[in-house]
């Protein structure tokens, strides 16, 4: 049993711990994380088939030429460096819905995105929006940007020539632009346009238009490439899109960006199924066939980076007549292997420094283009990117992000129990939640009054796991007595351990039910905490927990590091010491272990973690969002006052005993009754 005990107690603290690190390994402190000197993956890094992602060349000017790193015969010309605004950053509307949701900052640069920025509105008089949690001046949050000035969302990057086997960088090419577009429905298009041509006689081969539309009120924008053989003769060509890239780090202590690919099983009834890489991952990958996003036996649907909150999906849109999109696909040398791709990009080829992010590419299928004026002298390539928050409610609401499956970049922090367990409590409490927030309109409350409702719903269940650890605890002396008698029979040592346990109505079993009846429900409503959007820019208070997202911060001051640990502490957070005191006095009103009183090793063990709970959660969740610490704090309380009632409720029941009253078992109600006495004889 004292095994048994110390058992339960370790895996609690290791099963806690596990969230603490799925949460941020680093507990908060470390501001650069590790730092290192190796390279890393860095922006010009070689690919297959000798092929290059970028150029060690000087960039490109204006007027140079851009041409193909073999001996060439076809080449393109340098339109004027140009930026386009699609979208706007203000919505300047009444209602936040009818306007923009974001605003792009196009580049001629590959005909690119540079920038997204989600816009800010107006909504019932008050500012709405996401803008980047910058407690001094906040400013509209920017979801994609460029990667050293040379990295961008959406651009063209190779475009090979299959016959000739020559290639075109037009990512290093500043196509044509044109203006912007308005439809009479508000919406917005931007159109970009590259002519490649044949070197020596100047003749245009390949015509490339690209073209950006923004709808007001939607997270989604359309993107559409036509390539069109002006040449005389038939061309099978290729090209490489880069997806969007540059997502920032939404979490404030793991980094938890990931590239993230959607897929629909074969045969299944709509079953969306995911692959993920995360920045970690892609940073150790060596090989493409390491970053490669696939699922055997699945059609791909989309391709996306994603953070804790936000989301942007570049989802390929099917050819005319068929289900699944089947042009992206990397082919060589015969092969055919998946096509999307996660990447982890590092700059200045240090970690820790900020300038890390991932992205996805795409390489898109060859084809034949007939002769110029011919049937299949074109193709088009239409995609949809969503530019978003991870919010199911959202997701459930629009039927075309619902039957793609976005909810599944929706992460939660599954731990020890089964994905398919979590998930679905998770996303039962963020709908109560939700539900809640629109009687009370304060995310703070509704966390500590779920947190009470859960701990009276489980009541009964931890009222019996304490009074039997409480029974457990006094028949200790009875027990070693048992273990030393029948030290050399263990069999029979077990039947009376067993035969005592069920004398007095205590079972070993019931002190540690109620705790693994209860982890899934505690791991998903933390997940469903740490993980909601609604959260974000949510206050508890006006003058304290302004945002449940990020630490409380009471008192802001001036970045300390401590000596040899390089924790970096800037501000003083009242919750985590408030949860110490919680802990403390949660394992102060503990009922002791069974073993405790009748092995010194044993109590030796219950003041350890007396002592180690108290302070080492605190130090763990110094710097975890204020939310989940909410979370954490009131459950800890909640358990102290159960506790509390408990121990009270068990001295009654001694006391009644002692008094020569007995209580009643379940079936009478849990009600004491006086012992009647016997009849002299039966009728």
């Amino acid at each position: 049993m004292k095994i048994t005990l110390t058992l339960v107690l370790v895996g609690f603290v290791v099963f806690c711990g596990v969230l603490v690190l799925e949460s941020g390994a680093d507990f908060g402190f470390l501001e650069n994380g590790k730092r290192g000197t190796g390279k890393g993956c860095i922006l010009l890094q070689q690919t297959e088939g000798g092929e290059k992602s970028g150029t060690a060349n000087a960039p490109i000017s204006k007027n140079e030429r851009l041409e193909a790193a073999a001996p060439a015969t076809f080449t393109a010309d340098h339109a004027a460096a140009t930026t386009v605004m699609l979208g706007a950053a203000d919505a300047k509307t009444e209602d936040h819905e009818a306007g923009f949701k974001f605003q792009l900052e196009l580049s001629s640069k590959g005909a690119a995105i540079r920038k997204a920025t989600f816009s800010n509105g107006l909504h019932d008089g008050r500012r709405s929006g996401f803008d980047d949690r910058d407690y001094k001046n906040p400013q509209p949050l920017v979801i994609l940007s460029a990667v050293n000035d040379r990295v961008l969302s959406m651009a063209n990057t190779n475009f090979v020539f299959v016959q000739q086997q020559l290639r075109l960088r037009l990512n290093e090419l500043h196509w044509e632009s044109y203006e912007v577009a308005k439809s009479l429905d508000g919406s917005q298009t931007a159109q970009f346009e590259a002519i490649i041509k044949d070197k020596i006689t100047g003749e245009p081969v390949v015509k490339l238009t690209k073209t950006y539309k923004v709808i007001p009120g939607s997270y989604l924008l359309d993107c559409n490439i036509v390539v069109e053989n002006l040449s005389a003769f038939a061309q099978e060509v290729r090209f490489d899109l880069r997806g969007p890239v540059g997502i920032g780090r939404e979490g404030v202590r793991a980094d938890m960006r990931k590239a993230v690919a959607g897929f629909q099983k074969d045969g299944s009834d709509g079953e969306i199924l995911t692959v993920r890489r995360n920045i970690k991952k892609l940073r150790k990958a060596k090989t493409i066939d390491r970053r490669r996003l696939t699922k055997p036996g699945a059609n791909f649907l989309w391709a996306a980076v994603v953070n804790k909150y936000f989301a942007a999906i570049l989802v390929p849109v099917p050819d005319e007549g068929k289900d699944f999109c089947d042009w992206v696909k990397d082919e060589k040398d015969g092969r055919v292997k998946p096509g999307q791709t996660g990447r982890f990009y590092n700059p200045d080829g240090r970690m820790g420094t900020g300038d890390e992010t991932v992205g996805v590419d795409l390489k898109i299928a060859k084809t034949t283009l007939a002769s110029k004026g011919q049937v299949g002298c074109k193709r088009k390539y239409s995609c949809k990117l969503y530019l978003g928050p991870k919010d199911k409610s959202l997701f459930d609401k629009n039927e075309y992000y619902k039957r793609l499956g976005f909810v599944q970049t929706i992460d939660f922090m599954t731990c020890c129990c089964p994905a398919s367990i979590i998930k679905p409590l998770a996303f039962g409490i963020l709908a109560l939640m939700k539900w809640m927030y629109g009687f009370i309109a304060n995310y703070g409350v509704v966390i500590i009054m779920l947190v009470f409702v859960f701990r009276i719903v489980i009541h009964p269940l931890t009222k019996k796991s304490q009074v039997s650890m409480s029974k457990m605890g006094k028949l200790a002396p009875k027990a070693e007595e048992i273990k030393k008698k029948y030290a050399n029979n263990k069999a029979e040592m077990n039947k009376q351990l067993m035969a005592l346990y069920k004398e007095q109505g205590a079972s070993p079993i019931m002190g540690m039910l109620p705790m693994m009846v209860q982890m899934p429900i505690w791991i998903a409503l933390w997940s469903a905490v740490y993980a909601s959007i609604e959260l974000r820019g949510a206050a508890f208070l006006p003058f304290w927990i302004t945002d449940l997202s990020v630490p409380d911060a009471l008192v802001r001051f001036a970045t300390i590091t401590v000596p040899l640990l390089r924790w970096k502490i800037d501000s003083l957070n009242l919750l985590p010491l408030l949860m110490g005191v919680a802990f403390y006095l949660q394992q102060k009103l503990m009922p002791k272990q069974a073993a405790a009183a009748a092995n010194p090793q044993v109590a030796q063990q219950q003041k350890m973690m007396m002592i180690m709970m108290p302070l080492l959660f605190p130090l763990m969740l110094y710097k975890a969002p204020s939310g989940v610490n909410l979370y954490i704090m009131a459950s800890t309380f909640a358990g102290v006052i159960e506790q509390h009632l408990i121990r009270e409720h068990i001295r009654e029941k001694e006391e009644v005993e002692s008094k020569g009253l007995v209580a009643a078992t379940s079936k009478t109600g849990g009600k004491v009754k006086k012992k009647k006495p016997k009849p002299f004889f039966k009728t």
